[in-house]
């Protein structure tokens, strides 16, 4: 192990040495997993009576990372997962930055509060309105990188297979969804989930419309996003059509006149003709209408009855930050407390500083209220807090 790992390995042990911890619900139910520093292989089929067992097993080793099974086991030590013996789990959400088109992490801050948006967004516009998810279930936290988890426990739902937690993300995403349908409520204010989304989304499909049509600025990759989820629909859906990029380059000019754009945005979709079908297509695909207001879950995590997710108030080993838990009102970017994942995730010093060397192109950072534009070969003086988070992401490393 390199001086640098072997600094990280000591600091995280003496976190959690120190540290108070959260006992996930059903403890002795739980499988534990265990990433140690180093690269060496994951440790699995850990069982824990108690958070003392978990506490002294962790002071003997620091781990890089720290998980528990959204699952609840009857025997959870056992090396097969047959014998086991599987009794339910939670229903997750994982919503992470780096699966929103045109986000990414080298701008650390925006990703953070784009994502913190979907999340809200998620819970806000359908898991609460639509399927009548109770927040006395809920529990909410910052993964401690790109995103934030949404855990319900719902004990009327631990038993559902993933075959129901497919349909309920299948619709969050839009697959099946009757546009037409939707846009029977149009103009209703106090319309929900996908009435309102296809509502709100409108105005930027118009934009993206008439940027192509105009062909303003890079249109060319406007085009192509369009294109691309047109076509992932109809591989989901199972539908067969010529509908590409010559068909949205015809829609485009429709759209781009004054007087149709505007009998558009009021709900008349009468005035494209033939390509009515095509614009609500696109308006059900486009991922600024499903990112931008109902937000993106990871399928695999929701419908994975088996899955293994980061433990709350351990540190991620990406980045040094705690995995945080808060109260849903704080996951509001707009409300009078937002969370400020920031600020709050960051456990160690802010007040050692360690001279690094940034080993990546235009990145951008953020520790406590001080912002970095960082470019290769730039050296800085650092908190150890964002020294930890550099090295560990691969952005710098310590000199």
């Amino acid at each position: 192990m390199s001086t640098g790992w072997a600094r990280f390995a000591h600091r995280f042990g003496q976190y959690y040495r120190t540290s108070e911890f959260w006992t996930p619900p059903r403890l002795k139910s739980r499988e534990w997993m265990f990433i140690p520093f180093g690269g060496s292989p994951p440790i699995r089929h850990k069982g824990f009576t108690d958070m003392q067992d978990v506490r002294t097993f962790l002071s003997e080793r620091a781990m890089h990372s720290c998980f528990y099974s959204t699952a609840y086991w009857k025997r959870p030590y056992e090396l097969k997962m047959a014998d086991k013996i599987w009794q339910g789990a939670d229903l997750i959400f994982d919503l992470d930055g780096d699966h929103l088109p045109g986000v990414t992490d080298r701008d650390f801050p925006a990703m953070l509060e784009v994502i913190q948006e979907q999340g809200w967004s998620l819970w806000n516009d359908f898991l609460q309105p639509e399927f009548g998810f109770d927040e006395k279930y809920l529990q909410v936290t910052f993964s401690g990188h790109r995103g934030f988890h949404l855990h319900y426990r719902d004990p009327n739902l631990f038993h559902l297979d993933s075959e129901a937690r497919r349909e309920l993300v299948s619709h969050i995403r839009g697959e099946g969804v009757d546009v037409q349908g939707g846009m029977s409520r149009f103009n209703e204010t106090d319309s929900h989930g996908w009435s309102r989304r296809i509502r709100d989304g409108v105005d930027d499909m118009i934009l993206k419309l008439q940027v192509i049509s105009n062909k303003q600025g890079d249109y060319s990759s406007t085009l192509k996003e369009l294109e691309h989820g047109l076509k992932s629909q109809y591989e989901r859906e199972g539908t067969t059509s010529q509908r590409s990029a010559a068909s949205i380059k015809k829609l485009a000019e429709v759209v781009n006149h004054e007087a149709r754009s505007k009998r558009i945005r009021e709900g008349n979709f009468g005035a494209l003709g033939s390509y009515d079908g095509l614009f609500l297509n696109l308006l059900k695909t486009d991922s600024s209408v499903v990112l931008g207001n109902a937000g993106e879950t990871d399928e695999v995590v929701t419908i994975d009855t088996r899955r293994q997710i980061r433990w709350p108030t351990s540190l991620h080993g990406k980045t040094g930050m705690r995995v945080s838990e808060f109260p849903l009102n704080r996951l509001d970017p707009d409300g009078s407390n937002p969370y400020r994942p920031l600020q709050e995730a960051l456990v160690l010093s802010g007040q050692e500083k360690l001279r690094v060397e940034i080993t990546v192109e235009d990145a951008v950072a953020q520790f406590h209220d001080k912002r970095y534009d960082l470019t290769r070969g730039q050296i800085v003086e650092i908190s150890e807090a964002g020294a930890t988070f550099l090295v560990l992401k691969g952005w710098a490393k310590i000199v």
